[in-house]
């Protein structure tokens, strides 16, 4: 096993830093790692803004319900952008709002930021560094973009936080990897899918016993359709046609 594999499989989410700032040269590599990772055409329809200044950090974590957000070593905020791509049609002198609007290019600079964050998150972690998205900041993305001065066009997708961790929590297990990789065909039955989840649902229950010493006995199904029995955030189907964005 190489140490690239390594880092990404001991990856867990960290939420309690030390009181250290990323130096400029760490931060620097982080976003160089994010931009080498793939994009659809070269299309590059992503932005990362870096948040220092604490109250705007005060402000978001108030936004996403999560003190990390204030108190970590540096705030990458990945954002879906085609604001750049609506000057470049004014530059070029090319019609391109019918193509900047449309499901297909939304869905190319989410992918596009995605791909981003997670080679800045392996960047950070091959460091010594913790990560841990903050996908909270969906709670009030008006808000978020008033904070950080974002133009129509550009959707701040989730946070991340990075620093030197205080605490590193156990593994979460994953789901097995029969879960998840299917071979040539889609594996779509329902008998097969519930025995995997019944065995599934034991290993996640034994790690939340163990990890809260008995004060938690909770098993994955329970924990993700309480989770989906919620409508939570139904205004970004609004807020995202509002920017500009998944229009047609």
């Amino acid at each position: 096993m190489n140490s690239i594999i390594e880092v990404l499989l001991s990856h867990r989410s960290v939420r309690d830093y030390e009181d250290k700032p990323l130096t400029d040269e760490q931060i620097e590599m982080i976003v160089k790692c994010a931009q080498a990772g793939s994009t659809s055409s070269f299309i590059q329809a992503y932005s990362i803004i870096g948040v220092t200044d604490s109250n705007i950090k005060e402000e978001l974590s108030k936004i996403s319900g999560h003190e990390h957000v204030a108190k970590n070593g540096h705030l990458f905020i990945f954002c879906a952008d085609l604001y750049r791509h609506k000057q470049i049609g004014e530059l070029e002198n090319k019609e391109v709002l019918d193509s900047i609007q449309s499901t297909e290019k939304f869905m190319v600079a989410v992918i596009d930021a995605t791909i981003a964050a997670q080679n800045a998150a392996i960047a950070a972690e091959s460091m010594g560094l913790g990560i841990c998205y903050i996908g909270g900041l969906r709670n009030d993305l008006h808000k978020v973009c008033e904070l950080l001065e974002i133009p129509d066009y550009v959707i701040p997708l989730f946070g991340m936080t990075v620093g030197y961790p205080k605490k590193i929590n156990d593994l979460k297990p994953r789901l097995p990897l029969e879960h998840i990789y299917h071979h040539n065909r889609y594996q779509s039955d329902p008998e097969i899918i519930a025995s995997q989840l019944n065995d599934y649902n034991k290993t996640i229950e034994n790690y939340y016993h163990n990890r809260t010493n008995g004060a938690r006995r909770e098993t994955w199904t329970e924990q993700i359709s309480r989770s989906l029995s919620k409508k939570v955030r139904t205004y970004i189907h609004n807020f995202v046609k509002e920017k500009g964005l998944n229009k047609q």
